[in-house]
């Protein structure tokens, strides 16, 4: 195997030269660094992450901070970064911290206390999150991918402008008796993501004189969960909406199961619709509200890189991109 001393000698550069032209830790002539990395090139030589970290006082690592990565949205925001750092030479180092668990404890208390990365994104934290006081005082630039967080610059969705274009898109469609299903349970921690929608819905609600009409359902936003809480509700006839708000995809996957194995006609009888594109939708023809997790990983990763070169001070607040997009699980309510 080739090290440093067989890079230098074939360039005819001493040996720091060549490391300097290969960590870009000291000046070198442009042709001079072209020479070195020829030679590199045709040796197969890499220079090793400590020894760039040594010439130059970066890892070109980043952390990545996700509560889990067996949810379609999390694992899509993982390809995004990794796909934006992997040509540009840096490593991504994943972190699964759940809320509450001794996992995220022992996630700050030692991994991240230890500084080997030049770099966070964090998804998915609460404002009032006592971890992103901890992510401040470790000292490093930090992109926030969901709720805006003091501070942080972070890329994220108007929550509450979305429910109301679903929630209005329903009222146009002539529905009045309509529920939002995925609230938070009593018996879990508050998501402000989800409550914002829930805010977005009952406001809409209300502008349109349909207050009373206000019903919210809990169900963690989960198919299964969503199944569950959907069984319940559309058992009775007499209080059956006639549309649904989903706090997400996965919720209203959840309800259009239920009402398909309990003969509830969709969108005859039950209009859904939902919020995130999740890869399901277009199988169960889901009308939703798209968001690109994928795409929010690349342009998060950007807004950092931007911040560890010093090129540019992200906004504090970045909107992510979405669209509505029209299927078949909502339709005009059936005549009485």
């Amino acid at each position: 195997m080739s090290g440093i001393a067989d890079v230098a000698r074939l360039a005819g550069v001493s040996k720091s030269t060549a490391s300097r032209a290969l960590t870009g830790g000291g000046y070198v002539s442009d042709s001079t660094r072209r020479r070195v990395a020829d030679a590199a090139e045709s040796l197969g030589y890499v220079p090793s992450t400590s020894a760039v970290s040594l010439a130059t006082g970066r890892t070109r690592t980043i952390a990545l901070i996700v509560p889990k990565v067996n949810r379609w949205y999390f694992g899509s925001i993982v390809e995004g970064v990794e796909r934006t750092l992997i040509p540009l030479g840096y490593d991504v180092t994943l972190y699964v911290a759940e809320p509450g668990s001794d996992d995220r404890e022992t996630l700050y208390s030692t991994y991240l206390a230890r500084k080997r990365f030049d770099g966070i994104i964090a998804a998915a934290l609460e404002p009032d999150d006592a971890d992103l006081e901890r992510l401040a005082n470790i000292g490093k630039p930090v992109v926030s991918i969901g709720n805006p967080l003091t501070g942080v610059p972070t890329l994220g969705l108007d929550n509450v402008a979305i429910t109301r274009n679903i929630t209005e898109h329903l009222i146009a469609l002539g529905h009045t008796d309509i529920a939002f299903v995925g609230s938070t349970p009593s018996t879990d921690a508050p998501a402000k993501d989800v409550d914002e929608r829930s805010i977005g819905y009952r406001n809409t609600m209300n502008d349109h004189g349909l207050a009373v009409r206000i019903r919210s359902v809990p169900a963690t936003l989960t198919i299964t969960d969503a199944y569950a809480a959907a069984v319940s509700f559309l058992a009775d006839t007499a209080t059956r909406p006639t549309g649904v708000v989903a706090a997400c995809d996965e919720v209203a996957i959840g309800v259009i199961i239920a009402a398909r194995r309990m003969g509830i006609s969709v969108p005859t009888e039950l209009s859904v619709v939902g919020i995130d594109g999740h890869d399901y939708a277009e199988m169960f023809s889901l009308t939703t509200v798209e968001q690109f997790p994928e795409a929010q990983g690349v342009e998060a990763t950007r807004l950092l890189l931007s911040m560890i070169e010093g090129t540019s001070q992200p906004p504090w607040r970045t909107p992510a991109e979405t669209r509505l997009v029209v299927r078949a699980s909502t339709a005009p309510p059936r005549p009485a």
